[in-house]
Formats: structure tokens, C-alpha cells, sequence
């Protein structure tokens, strides 16, 4: 009788060890899935103006290169994007065109250690042909043209204003804009004879305006950090689009719109 029952008893065991094959093997899927899960679904970015067209080309490769996320990116002045994130917006990535309006986001602890990949400078932007026939700054103080600057409460018009500043200049706006794309339709549209935009902002544009440098724009150099958000909704996924930015593709892409890489 004991032979049977030893029989018995190793037929069990088998069917245990059969059992629980599968389900360590489901273990690991589960591993790989939620691995595959850090690089997928939505990656809401919000950057400044002057990134528009770089961050689309940038984003479509992303997107190319991670086929289940998608990068949902907006853009406008960078304090008003502040004031969108500190009021509760879910985002995952800001990028901002200057330090102090990103110090703002950290400062409410809704962002940790913000690094600067790229910096812009300033340049005068004028229609096709220069009509008005802008030379520099001192022009900027002519009351019979018409000049668009941003508002200082964004950084494209906080560092127009140090660059005025600098070259004494008492600039005679005629308008001041929300964010620097504004002020350059001014400029391509004809409604303005100037302009103080970025240097990638006349790339962007080509033929429709033409750009003006000014020395003085290189003691005005504009940091532009990125953070990862402290309450990112796909922390995983916004921190692998930041990685993507600071690749050699993603610096080639930023050089070749006009920025410079740190």
C-alpha cells in the first residue's frame, strides 16, 4: 500500500510545480508591461513662445521614436504658463525662457532642480526690405515709427528692457505683446517698422522679416531651463521627453533654429 500512496504523492507535486509555472511567468509579463508603461501615454508640455517650432519637430520625433506617447506641448509667454502651472494645471514639463520666470514654479515646490539646455539672444526683426530703414537701438526712440516690444512681464520684454537699458536707449512703444510671436506678426504683418525678438524667431519666420543684430545682445543672454513637475500626471514618460532634449539629435535640432546649447 505504501507504493501507491508514494505515487500519489508525486503526482501532486507535479501538478503543483505545473501550476506555478504559469503564473511566474505572468509575473515577468507584468514586469515587462509596466516597464513598457514608463514610455507611454500623454506628455503635457507647456513652453515658451519662442520654442514653438522647434519643440514641434522635436516632439514628432519623440513620438516617432515612442509610438505609444503622444506630446501635447503649448506654448505662450512663459509667466502666464507659470501662473497656469501654480494655479493647478496638470503638466508634466515646463520650459521656460528665463530663470527667474521658472524660480517662480520652483519656489511654489511644484518643480526640483530646473537644468538650462539652450540660450537665445536678442535681435532687432524688421519687415522685408527695411522700410523704415532701422539701423539699431537709437531707432527704437524715433517717435514717427511704430515699435512693438513684449511686455516686461514676460522674458522677452523684461530682457528687451535690460537691453534698452543698456544702450540708453528710451524706446517709444506702440504696443507691447503677451508673448514675442506677437510682436513678431507685428513685424511680418507690416503693423510695425521693429521689433525686439530672438534671433530664432527671424529663423523661424525666413523671408517675411529680416533680422538686425545688436552688440549690445550679448551681454542680454536668456537661459532657458526645463523642469520636470512636481505633480506630473506621467512623471515617467515627461522625464524621458527631457532626456530626449538633451540628446545630440535634440541639440542639433536647437542649434540649426538659432539657439545656442550651454
Amino acid at each position: 500500500m505504501r507504493a501507491p500512496s508514494l505515487l500519489a504523492a508525486a503526482a501532486a507535486l507535479l501538478l503543483l510545480a505545473g501550476c506555478s509555472s504559469p503564473g511566474t511567468g505572468s509575473d515577468e509579463s507584468d514586469v515587462g508591461a509596466s516597464k513598457d508603461d514608463m514610455t507611454s501615454g500623454t506628455v503635457t508640455v507647456l513652453a515658451a513662445a519662442s520654442l514653438t517650432d522647434v519643440i514641434d519637430v522635436l516632439a514628432e520625433r519623440f513620438e516617432d521614436a515612442n509610438a505609444d506617447v503622444d506630446v501635447v506641448a503649448s506654448y505662450g509667454g512663459s509667466s502666464a504658463l507659470a501662473e497656469q502651472i501654480v494655479s493647478g494645471a496638470p503638466v508634466d514639463v515646463f520650459f521656460s525662457a528665463n530663470e527667474a520666470t521658472m524660480q517662480s514654479v520652483v519656489d511654489a515646490g511644484l518643480a526640483a532642480d530646473p537644468e538650462v539646455l539652450v540660450t537665445n539672444t536678442l535681435q532687432i526683426a524688421v519687415p522685408a526690405g527695411n522700410p523704415a530703414g532701422i539701423t539699431g537701438l537709437a531707432d527704437f526712440a524715433r517717435p514717427e515709427l511704430t515699435i512693438a516690444l513684449c511686455d516686461t512681464a514676460v522674458p522677452c520684454g523684461a530682457a528687451a528692457q535690460s537691453l534698452l537699458d543698456l544702450a540708453g536707449v528710451q524706446a517709444q512703444p506702440d504696443t507691447l505683446e503677451e508673448d514675442v510671436r506677437a510682436a513678431l506678426t507685428k513685424v511680418s504683418l507690416g503693423e510695425a517698422d521693429a521689433a525686439l525678438v530672438y534671433v530664432t524667431d527671424v529663423v523661424a519666420v525666413g523671408s517675411a522679416v529680416e533680422g538686425i543684430d545688436v552688440p549690445e545682445a550679448q551681454q542680454v543672454i536668456n537661459n532657458y531651463p526645463v523642469a520636470l513637475l512636481a505633480e506630473a500626471p506621467n512623471p515617467d514618460a515627461g522625464q524621458a521627453f527631457i532626456d530626449y532634449l538633451r540628446s545630440d539629435e535634440a541639440r542639433q535640432v536647437f542649434e540649426h533654429a538659432g539657439f545656442a546649447t550651454p
